[in-house]
């Protein structure tokens, strides 16, 4: 039996605990920032930590698979029991894996991340559109099946994506143009049509970026937001760059929250004061 749909389980969580999602990102500098050896047992005691700080209390948390599979094995073993710990305490999991590939590969890929049984199975999984948006086309069948959700590469806020995402390609109509992230966006409403409260399928869209009034954000479906904190934008940034989609807008931070460990209860405050201002940017909104 299938869960109830991502779109919908991520707005209830957004609704009673705030939209605010904080990465798991053990970084060898933050490791010893915290005290402790860049290894699995430094490892172990990171993710362990941030689990049992933030899971009971806000909406999303998203590892990033890189940090564990450095370690081999060992990590994703480290990483699958953080997973399985932070969704039993009541967090949504957005795996952030950026996952992109073509075929059977990319149902192999949706496997090991959206299906019920797998040892990694996440609530959202990051993906890659830059094969083709069709080539995500497993994965979105499988989140469908599931009902998982997918967060699709389409405005970051690496300077760096600009090259291929503000790259222009002609749209549907002959005399029209759009930009490749301008085009994923559109895919996404499309995947979205018709859900409530919430689509499944949404976007990564960078907090950093400035005025994006430009671009069509009404997806209906979830916009995170990587970009708070460490990279410059604010929770006062929000209603600015994403206008009347700040609502669906899931604010992502990671280094401005976990610098302030190992203490659980430094951790904790910091979170509860991005959570606060972000409440307080959307009710200025």
């Amino acid at each position: 039996m299938s869960l109830e749909p991502f779109g919908a389980r991520l707005r209830r969580a957004m609704d009673e605990r705030g939209p605010l999602c904080v990465g798991i990102d053990p970084h060898a500098s933050l490791l010893a920032d915290w005290g402790l050896n860049d290894d699995i047992g430094g490892l172990e005691r990171f993710s362990r930590t941030v689990v049992e700080a933030l899971a009971g209390r806000v909406a999303v948390l998203k590892p990033q698979s890189a940090f564990f599979e450095r370690f081999g094995s060992r990590g994703v073993a480290v990483l699958e029991k953080s997973v399985e710990e932070a969704r039993a305490a009541g967090a949504l999991v957005v795996m952030d894996a950026k996952r992109g590939d073509i075929g059977s590969t990319m149902a192999a890929y949706a496997s090991a991340f959206l299906e019920k049984g797998s040892p990694l199975f996440s609530d959202a999984l990051t993906v890659s559109p830059y094969l083709g948006y069709g080539s995500l086309k497993p994965a979105v069948e499988l989140a469908r099946e599931s009902g998982s959700g997918l967060f699709v590469l389409a405005l970051t806020s690496n300077p760096e994506g600009a090259e291929v995402q503000h790259a222009v390609r002609p749209s549907r109509s002959p005399t029209a143009l759009r930009n490749v992230g301008a085009t994923m966006l559109a895919h996404l409403a499309e995947e979205n049509a018709g859900q409530t409260p919430m689509g499944s399928f949404g976007a990564v869209v960078g907090a950093t970026l400035g005025d994006l009034s430009s671009y069509d954000l009404a997806i209906n479906g979830p916009l995170l937001a990587p970009g708070i904190g460490a990279q410059g934008a604010t929770p006062a940034d929000l209603p600015r760059v994403f206008g009347a989609a700040v609502r669906q807008v899931v604010p992502n931070v990671s280094r401005g929250v976990l610098r302030h460990g190992p203490d659980i209860g430094a951790l904790r405050a910091s979170s509860d004061r991005f959570a606060e201002e972000i409440r307080a940017a959307l009710e200025a909104a």
